[in-house]
């Protein structure tokens, strides 16, 4: 590259040209495609005075600030902290206030030219001058405050967050003892039942924990459950959500509810034969029919609604009056951002009402486009019930939520539930909505060609902004982590590797003309480790795809466990590392998700739909994936039969060896007695299904996210071969 402009452009904003493919080869951006990813970001990057100066500004920001929005440390004795002084200022003792999370203030008074000077810059003829100066204080991990102020003036003269951070995330007394735990993962809307209303809710989550507790299991592994968009119920992606904070309102079990048992107009709906015979239909589909579901649903949640808010104050007993109070203190607590996400699930139906392709608020009037617009504000305040409906909503589904979290506990289940945490949010999400400047909206994260994807993938979430994330304080992020480790004892975060860069690629480009942005990984990770503390969440990093080299060891010194998908676990040569080899932070799988099942993994169900689907960029793509996977199906075979994992005189050539139960347990088995901490299973493959619930890089082409398990609850955990299996998994799990 040959413009200075462009070059302290890009590291100012975190943009690095090289990488290392998903295949080990270095891989270059060309300067082409890092100018378009520029003007996306909104300056134009031929312009080199326009980009020299955008640099020069931040600069100048930089060294006026005297100190930096945040500083996130690790548990010390003394703390570091650069600060920016005039050079009147260099010589004079200035106080140091430390005014804790709980109250408390600490005041050091401390001379910059005590310490090391670490640079300077003249500005208007100013000298500034850069300390790095050492607070000796005894600090406890968590959310502080730094004010600078002079002596004998109470004006400060800047303010900082000082975040302090335990060293690594935490773990469980009975995993650091050595226990190895299994559970099971699960797409809970998949899940079927004798008494939901056509999707998986969280009383049949309660019902699966039980079930697996019974049968030796620690936990249930759960998709995201973030709040999606109710107004457009088949915009179905879990990965794709309208909020990361909020929950998915269609999980909720009406009948479950309080407020059923006082809704007499309710309950005769819900037990006349036309009602019964309904909900028989939505439960017998093969797939999530969410229209019709997230319809009747919401319908009876406003009859709850309006049971518990009715205006005759002299009908309601003494349970449902404290109910109505725990409601009205939930909204207080809950706050501004639980009437931003009120408020946009309740425009939502009114625009969409008034024009059907106002899909979002990019699609609606200006001056709604914004949570803080006066137009909005004034809609909110006329429409006050409305917006307490929806939060209503979110109460009940939070309420049933913190019940399976309790069954779990309860259970004595070592985990109990494991969320799932999005690596973004859809362009037109109340998320983006109420925090514009916080995004990069003309931007879509995605991923370089890789194994699964070979055409990289694009997965139309605008990224949060590095810098306005570290202006922030990063309170974002704190917020988002506190809210998806509640009531869960462990979190998979997905894409991991978000926490230090992400492949930006520009609007309404294909996937391979995006580049790499990086983002304070140490800072991140910093925080991550203290609400995992504070949480006692244990972390999951999904580290699949292209992972830079040294991230490993960053996330393994963090605490933050592994994924170890089986198939993915292969030697330089080609042949499966073994399970006994697997590291011990971490979380072993067969699949996933993204992948197909193990049935459909061994018959090539995938690279056939794939290649239907128009996924590859030509037959000898095609042809070569479908080699590989022969190949990789007999080193399969040769591992298990090294291991003495499956019968000595079966399964010996992958050409005629197809996948039945017999071989799905054995594969299971062996994963079992391997060397990872966590294991997880998938219903589907004790079901033997052999349809995904997602292809990668597909929207239409694909019923994503709708496909049901096979069976109900109630039989899965009364089949003898299945409870045979998760019997040999748990004693495979105590040796």
């Amino acid at each position: 590259m040959n413009s200075p402009a462009l070059e302290s452009f890009m590291q100012l904003k975190g943009i690095n040209q090289h990488f290392v493919d998903a295949w080990g080869n270095p891989a270059t951006v060309t300067e082409d495609k890092i100018k378009k990813l520029i003007n996306h970001m909104g300056i134009d990057a031929d312009d080199e005075a326009a980009l020299m100066d955008y640099y020069q500004q931040q600069e100048l920001q930089h060294w006026l600030s005297i100190l930096a929005p945040v500083t996130v440390l690790q548990e010390a004795g003394s703390y570091p902290l650069e600060v920016h002084l005039p050079i009147d200022f260099v010589t004079d003792p200035l106080i140091y206030r430390i005014t804790t999370e709980d109250g408390l203030e600490i005041d050091t008074s401390l001379t910059a030219t005590d310490f090391p000077l670490m640079g300077n810059k003249e500005i208007n003829d100013i000298e500034f001058q850069l300390y790095e100066v050492v607070i000796a204080v005894p600090l406890n991990i968590g959310y502080h405050r730094l004010t600078l102020l002079e002596e004998g003036n109470d004006e400060p003269l800047a303010e900082m967050s000082l975040i302090i951070t335990p060293t690594s995330c935490f773990t469980p007394e009975v995993i650091q003892q050595g226990k190895k735990l299994w559970g099971t993962s699960i797409q809970l809307y998949c899940l079927k039942s004798d008494t939901n209303w056509g999707v998986g809710d969280l009383s049949d989550l309660k019902e699966l924990l039980q079930k697996t507790a019974e049968n030796g299991g620690d936990f249930i592994g759960l998709n995201p459950i973030h709040a999606l968009n109710p107004s457009q119920p088949e915009q179905a992606s879990p990965y794709s959500p309208s909020s990361r904070q909020w929950l998915n309102i269609i999980y909720t079990d009406i009948t479950a509810v309080p407020e059923f048992q006082y809704c007499e107009s309710l309950q005769k709906q819900f037990a006349s034969d036309a009602f019964q015979s309904t909900l028989a239909s939505l439960r017998e589909t093969e797939w999530v029919d969410y229209e019709p579901v997230t319809k009747i649903k919401l319908s009876a949640l406003r009859e709850l609604f309006d049971c518990l808010v009715k205006s005759d104050d002299d009908s309601h007993n003494v349970q449902q009056l404290k109910r109505f109070d725990a409601f009205s203190q939930y909204v207080v607590d809950k706050g501004e951002a639980l009437k931003q996400q009120a408020a946009y699930d309740a425009l939502r139906f009114k625009f969409l009402s008034e024009d059907k392709n106002a899909w979002g608020w990019p699609a609606w009037p200006e001056a709604f486009q914004s949570f803080s617009n006066e137009a909005t504000q004034q809609w909110c305040a006329d429409n006050q019930q409305e917006i307490l409906f929806w939060c209503y909503c979110q109460w009940v589904t939070e309420a049933q939520l913190a019940e399976a979290d309790q069954l779990a506990q309860s259970l004595g289940m070592s985990l109990g539930l494991y969320r799932d945490l999005a690596v973004g949010v859809g362009k037109s999400a109340s998320d983006i909505w109420a925090n514009h400047d916080l995004y990069c909206e003309n931007i879509s994260i995605g991923a370089p060609p890789d194994v699964l994807g070979p055409l990289g993938q694009s997965w139309g979430l605008p990224p949060w902004a590095p810098d306005q994330l570290y202006q922030s304080g990063y309170q974002p992020f704190i917020d988002l982590l506190q809210a998806n480790m509640s009531y869960c004892g462990a979190l998979r975060i997905d894409h991991v590797m978000a926490l230090l860069r992400l492949w930006w690629v520009p609007e309404g480009e294909t996937a391979d003309s995006g580049a790499y942005i990086y983002y304070n990984v140490y800072d991140m990770l910093n925080i991550l480790a203290l609400e995992s503390v504070r949480n006692q969440c244990l972390v999951i990093g999904e580290d699949l795809g292209t992972v830079p080299e040294g991230m490993d060891t960053l996330l393994q010194e963090a605490g933050v466990y592994s994924y170890k998908v089986f198939f993915f676990e292969q030697a330089p040569d080609g042949g499966f590392i073994s399970p006994n080899h697997y590291i011990q932070q971490a979380m072993a799988t067969l699949s996933t998700h993204d992948m197909p099942t193990i049935k459909g993994y061994w018959h090539c169900e995938d690279l056939y739909l794939g290649r239907e689907l128009g996924l590859y960029p030509d037959q000898a793509v095609f042809e070569r994936l479908l080699n590989d996977r022969v190949v990789a199906k007999q080193q399969i075979l040769n591992s298990l039969h090294g291991h003495h994992s499956i019968p000595d005189d079966l399964y010996h050539d992958a050409n005629n060896t197809g996948m039945d139960k017999q071989l799905n347990f054995k594969l299971q088995q062996h994963l079992a007695a391997g060397n990872a901490s966590l294991l997880s299973l998938q219903l589907e493959d004790f079901l033997e299904m052999d349809q995904p619930v997602n292809v990668p890089g597909t929207s239409d082409e694909y019923r994503n996210w709708q496909r049901k398990l096979s069976h109900n609850i109630e039989t899965i955990f009364a089949d003898k071969d299945i409870i045979s299996l998760l019997k040999q998994v748990t004693e495979a799990r105590s040796c």
